[in-house]
């Protein structure tokens, strides 16, 4: 299996994350890629390249203009105000408040930002920019014939949405992919999030579509970030009405139950019969992840690995969360080869 993957991942590596009342080092950290990196390596799960530059365009496809120009401007402008640490909101456009976008930093981070956990810092455009580029060379690659391939994003995307950032995510690297497949000939693409937080950026970009359908498996929103979104009775609406699945888990869940969302998951990919799938894969499901409450072990992530593959559609793994650092790289790949039958 080819692998896509960027050193300059390395150019986001915030020092901040708000998390329990204290400002830590953020969970989602770039020793993260370089774990997974090197057990790619290790593993020998096949060639790793570098992305090419599909510029500017796919990513208007999927996100408002404005955001993106706020995202590259963003710490230039909050630098611009002598401000000593990292950029990070303090302030929303909460129920019965005005929408409009304000002019200053401050006003401006609020508007575009879903939660405070995620600063932007220098190099944070750059590396988010380069994290779209090899999800789309990778589902380039999908597309002229690889069975299955890997995009080492990082930063992550899901949480990404039309026009908001948060939850480490800047760009919503798996909406991006899956609308270049539509973009380059394809009817239908399934997007399957596999990552313990719901995935409501990408539930939020094509709710009200039929051409893409999304299913998620989660933490139950009512115990687990992103919390407004992700229950099981949002199902899409207008031309998307029914193209958007949710299954929700409580605390402790295991891998038996977890298992068998994803047949229902998968069994529904498969009655769409898609011409691309793409997997958002986060592999914070792991019994001792940090931020997180399922109870999955190594094991179960070959296995889950091996269910995707039965489906034997051209597949794209993009790479969203997994905090436990040291075990992301076994995690990450034990799916990859599980899929590969390596």
């Amino acid at each position: 299996m080819k692998t896509f993957f960027t050193e300059k991942h390395k150019l986001r590596n915030a020092k901040t994350e708000l998390y329990g009342g204290e400002l830590v080092e953020p969970f989602e950290r770039p020793s993260r890629a370089e774990f997974i990196i090197n057990r790619v390596k290790h593993e020998n799960l096949g060639p790793i390249h570098d992305p090419q530059d599909h510029g500017m365009d796919a990513i208007y496809r999927i996100h408002d203009r404005d955001y993106v120009d706020f995202l590259q401007v963003a710490w230039e402008k909050w630098q611009a105000e002598n401000f000593a640490g990292e950029a990070i909101p303090t302030t929303w456009p909460a129920r019965r408040m005005s929408q409009r976008v304000p002019e200053f930093i401050e006003g401006k981070l609020g508007y575009y930002a879903m939660a405070c956990e995620t600063s932007i810092t220098q190099g944070t455009w750059e590396a988010a920019y380069w994290s779209a580029q090899v999800a789309l060379t990778a589902a380039a690659q999908v597309g002229a014939g690889d069975n299955g391939v890997f995009a080492l994003c990082r930063p992550p995307g899901h949480h990404s949405a039309l026009d908001m950032y948060g939850g480490y995510c800047f760009l919503n690297n798996a909406a991006i992919a899956a609308q270049s497949f539509l973009d380059n000939g394809a009817n239908r693409v399934a997007i399957v999030d596999v990552d313990f937080h719901h995935g409501n950026g990408t539930q939020d970009i094509f709710y009200q579509r039929d051409d893409v359908l999304f299913v998620s498996l989660h933490g139950d929103p009512s115990d687990a970030f992103p919390h407004f979104l992700g229950y099981r009775d949002e199902t899409g609406e207008g031309a998307g009405a029914g193209f958007n699945l949710n299954y929700p888990m409580k605390p402790g869940t295991e891998f038996d139950e977890w298992r068998a969302a994803l047949a229902e998951a998968l069994k529904r990919v498969s009655d769409y019969a898609p011409d691309a799938l793409v997997i958002s894969l986060g592999v914070d499901t792991f019994e001792t992840d940090p931020i997180s409450f399922f109870k999955l072990k190594s094991e179960d992530f070959v296995t889950y690995g091996k269910d995707i593959a039965k489906l034997q559609l051209p597949t794209l793994f993009v790479m969203e969360g997994g905090y436990d650092i040291e075990e992301i790289g076994i995690n990450t790949v034990n799916v990859l080869q599980g899929f590969s039958g390596q």
